[in-house]
């Protein structure tokens, strides 16, 4: 078992590597039980935001770690993957400027961000 960082790390990677923007990766876990790590992203399209969940399921069952469910995949436009202590976040632009995840956990410490 990798640590909760460490297994935001290769999501923030995935991400990356399938041209996520705007990664932010909080720390949720003096705010919230339901996690340690929330790392937040954007795809230009629903498509590329499906990739990106494809690219962070992949890397981390590569890595041995269990993916927990996985939600609004079939629409693209807010994919929320749990991983236990990390959940990531990927959403199409307009999703992610209406929930503004960022502000609504605006307690929890920004760990990393990207453009």
């Amino acid at each position: 078992m990798i640590s909760p960082r460490a297994l935001a790390d290769l999501v923030v990677e995935a991400a990356a590597d399938k041209k996520a923007e705007g990664i932010t990766m909080l720390n949720v876990a003096e705010v919230t039980t339901i996690a340690d790590l929330f790392v937040i992203c954007s795809g230009r399209v629903e498509r590329q935001v499906q990739a990106i969940a494809d690219g962070v399921v992949e890397k981390v069952k590569g890595a041995g770690q269990q993916v927990l469910g996985i939600e609004g995949y079939g629409t693209g436009r807010w994919v929320l993957v749990d991983l236990g202590a990390v959940i990531v976040h990927a959403f199409v632009p307009e999703e992610r400027e209406l929930y503004r995840l960022e502000r609504l956990w605006g307690d929890a410490p920004v760990v990393l961000s990207m453009p």
